[in-house]
């Protein structure tokens, strides 16, 4: 029987691609342990990425990438995850921001244009920093306190962002910032340099390996080349589609979780039972509940990917769909992970396996955007105009 993981495979080129993504994440598997204990970042790992082609995969083909779809990333990042969720979700920001940019062009072409070769060529990634200590995230509609004023050929910014991912790899990233004198805020292209501090403070129960740390900006000089304008006029709404990266890494952690207490239960056999426990009752109903919490968040997740990928002209229209797939993925690994250790029993809570790993990395889930309660106003507010 084919692998339930490699069921919503299309083609084979979609195949091809999983294979190597799969041959990826079972070397990131082997560090994900110690990396976790440590809260080190996982440099080595970025290199494998790096040459494995993995960080142009949503680049624009005009400009040398793979220009993988919405559902293709969605699948790959899953992939990713059942390895090592803490690099998955890093990556992902990278990968989906990119996807991003490619089908809004929100940057200055020729901006856009370097970016893409610098991806392509060198490996070269990019995150936005936008989380602040006093604004919290700007999914909650908070202002930031980094701050741009005027100067000689350009702006300096200062200021302090947190959640910070990816931050001890990248050599350059994407900062909001409040413009002086426009009563707005405005998103710059921050190179890694003089003015630039990486305070590391990411010590936390899950994800520990992101480099989530704090980046400080102090009169950071950005030429009025590299500010990423926004014109109104010409915004594409894509409805946040990219950020289907984080359930997709979440489902991946959950369906390691899953698979993990189904070679359990198959071969754990006690002495007070004549066959392992997957042939108790009690044992198969918890997988069979497991299982269809699994199908359902995961049915969900790639039709939602799969219609933003066929209805571009309906993606503004998508977002409480989008952000459906992101509540019921992130909330159904949690019921999932947890299942896993009530099927495995006590020893789950070893640090020898990955189960209590799995358990820490998908509470992450729930403080990724969107929030639950933001989609959970979505929706009503969908229901209420309907």
């Amino acid at each position: 029987m084919e692998r339930l993981m490699n069921r919503v495979i299309r083609n084979e080129k979609e195949r091809l691609r999983v294979q190597k993504v799969e041959e990826l994440a079972a070397r990131l598997a082997e560090r994900a342990a110690v990396h976790d204990r440590e809260g080190s970042f996982p440099f080595e790992n970025f290199a494998d990425l790096r040459e494995a082609g993995y960080l142009k995969l949503t680049v624009p083909a005009e400009f040398g990438g793979d220009e993988i779809s919405l559902y293709e990333l969605v699948m790959l990042q899953e992939r990713l995850a059942y390895g090592d969720g803490s690099t998955a979700l890093a990556v992902g920001w990278h990968v989906g921001l990119m996807l991003h940019y490619r089908e809004t062009r929100r940057w200055p072409e020729e901006l856009f244009r370097g970016l893409c070769a610098d991806v392509v060529a060198h490996g070269a990634m990019i995150n936005s920093f936008a989380s602040e200590p006093a604004s919290g995230s700007p999914s909650r509609g908070g202002q930031p306190e980094t701050k741009a004023v005027r100067t000689e050929g350009g702006w300096l910014i200062s200021g302090r962002k947190t959640f910070s991912t990816l931050s001890p790899i990248l050599d350059r990233f994407v900062v909001t910032a409040a413009v002086e004198g426009e009563g707005a805020a405005d998103e710059f292209l921050v190179r890694r340099g003089e003015g630039v501090r990486v305070e590391e403070t990411w010590d936390t129960l899950g994800m520990r390996a992101t480099g989530s740390h704090d980046v400080v900006l102090d009169q950071v000089f950005v030429p009025e080349t590299e500010r990423i304008y926004r014109d109104r006029s010409r915004d594409v709404d894509d409805g946040g589609g990219w950020l289907l990266h984080i359930p997709a890494c979440y489902m991946g952690i959950a369906f390691a979780a899953r698979d993990f207490a189904l070679r359990y239960a198959k071969e754990y056999k006690p002495n007070s039972l004549n066959a392992p426990i997957a042939a108790l009752p009690t044992v198969q109903q918890a997988l069979g509940e497991m299982e269809a919490e699994l199908r359902a968040a995961r049915s969900l997740l790639y039709s939602v990917a799969e219609r933003w990928d066929t209805e571009k002209e309906h993606r503004a229209a998508m977002k409480p769909d989008l952000g459906l797939a992101k509540y019921a993925v992130t909330n159904g690994a949690l019921r999932i992970v947890d299942a896993a250790m009530r099927v495995v029993g006590g020893a789950s809570l070893s640090k020898r396996l990955p189960l209590e790993r799995y358990y820490r990395d998908v509470r992450a889930g729930l403080h990724n955007p969107p929030m639950d309660t933001n989609v959970i106003q979505m929706l009503a507010k969908d229901a209420l105009e309907e």
